[in-house]
């Protein structure tokens, strides 16, 4: 099969391979990372049940102690300690979890619903696979950490953008060297297609776990949820049950729960001199209404608090956040996919689909194929570069006049509008070029610019 001869702008393509090369030397270490990352927590549930199985497991006896019984065991255990969440097992076969708060110190400690015996207590800090997800969230780095994170997601973008184009055959030759490699040609090309090729198998998957990762970040991520919620496209007013006192908090400032109803409105509780209703009305609320198995349940910390239910479920379509009152045991508010809308709901299955939960292990394989080809593309790439790079300079591409990059400019800068950080980051580039690069001989020669 032969492709149809292209005719290309030369100025364009140096201008275009220059933008590919310096997003590819910058930000292939951090997109490296965060494939590496991604392999691995795409296997958390499996991880954690290896690691924490003898936490994990007990042996089912006639009797069981209610909830309230096992949270009293827990202040009798844990004098100093304060709960804030308690989770029941999604079998007979799982102990409990109380996530108790002591000072600055925060655990969790699994009981034996049976016996009331602690089978095991972990330290935050000692959940391996939340380390994972922080060091993939945001290396580990906080704030800083995210925004550098979105910055390379977000440039990832360009360099998909550009790599197309430098893949997109310029003469008329068969698909070797396209969609397979050369074996045969020598090690020259068979570099560029090690490089070339996987990047074009991986496009498509890539840009999907980018923009569904996308809602998550701390700046794209809050500008885009806050939008939704502002257009209507969030929570609809039907669920509210009946007229609910509203705190000034939103749910995630109090709990855990899905990306949808993170911005939900947390009612206050009534107080009036009522007695708090006991957790086992809770858990038998959270049965009835038939919440998906091993959801959470957040524990009030103040007077007019509310009982937060949550459950992040496998798959998007049994996602629940319930606010229940702790004194009257009323449901405040419950709101479930169904209760999405449509933005909401294409939100909820890419990230059940980011995290390799929506369709099982073949969602798991496909997506840690999609994370092995991006460790690939980005080892081959600077490869690529190291065997090719002059002794005493860079390697970039010559830089095109400013006649010669209006148009891409302008590409670029709408990247930059839709995606402020990218926007941001080419700003700083052009005042560091103005006032150093363009200034110093010796850089300018080195960067070839």
């Amino acid at each position: 099969m032969k492709i149809k001869q292209q005719q290309r702008d030369p100025s364009l393509q140096r201008i275009i391979w220059r933008w590919h090369f310096y997003a590819g030397i910058i930000f292939a270490p951090i997109l490296f990372l965060l494939a590496v990352t991604g392999s691995i927590y795409l296997f958390k549930t499996e991880i954690e049940q290896v690691l924490y199985n003898d936490y994990y497991e007990v042996v089912p006896q006639e009797t069981r102690l209610t909830a309230d019984e096992q949270l009293k065991k827990m202040a009798e255990l844990y004098p100093n300690a304060v709960a804030t969440q308690y989770r029941p097992g999604e079998d007979e076969q799982r102990s409990t979890e109380f996530k108790l708060s002591e000072g600055t110190e925060s655990y969790t400690v699994f009981l034996n619903p049976y016996t009331g015996e602690v089978v095991g207590e972990l330290a935050d800090q000692d959940r391996i696979m939340d380390r994972i997800e922080e060091l993939h969230g945001e290396l580990m780095a906080g704030t800083i950490g995210d925004r550098i994170v979105e910055l390379a997601a977000c440039w990832a973008l360009v360099l998909i953008v550009t790599g197309v184009y430098l893949w997109f055959p310029k003469n008329s030759r068969s698909l070797s060297g396209v969609v397979v490699p050369r074996f045969t040609k020598g090690a020259k090309v068979l570099r560029r297609d090690l490089h070339a090729v996987p990047a074009f198998w991986i496009t498509g998957g890539l840009v999907f776990l980018i923009m569904t990762g996308l809602p998550w970040s701390g700046f794209w991520g809050n500008g885009f949820q806050t939008l939704i919620t502002n257009s209507g496209e969030g929570y609809p007013p039907s669920v509210w049950i009946g007229d609910a006192p509203k705190s000034s908090a939103a749910t995630k400032e109090i709990a855990e729960v899905p990306w949808a109803a993170e911005n939900l409105d947390v009612p206050l509780s009534t107080i009036e001199g009522l007695v708090p209703q006991s957790l086992d009305h809770i858990i038998e609320t959270a049965e009835y209404e038939g919440l998906y198995p091993g959801y959470t349940v957040f524990l009030p910390q103040e007077k007019d608090g509310v009982y937060t239910l949550s459950i992040f479920s496998p798959k998007a379509q049994d996602e629940a956040t319930m606010h229940i009152d702790q004194y009257t045991g009323a449901i405040l508010a419950d709101y479930r996919y169904g209760n999405y809308g449509v933005i909401g709901k294409i939100v909820a299955w890419g990230i059940t689909l980011h995290k390799g939960t929506q369709f099982g292990l073949v969602n798991q394989l496909v997506s840690l194929a999609i994370c092995l080809g991006l460790m690939l593309v980005v080892f081959s790439g600077l490869y690529l570069w190291w065997k090719r790079r002059p002794e005493k300079a860079l390697g970039a591409p010559k830089a095109p006049s400013a006649a010669e990059s209006k148009k891409f400019l302008l590409l670029i800068l709408a990247m930059g509008i839709l995606f402020p950080l990218v926007g941001f980051s080419i700003l700083a580039v052009w005042l560091l070029d103005q006032a150093i690069i363009q200034r110093t001989k010796r850089v300018k020669k080195w960067l070839n610019a």
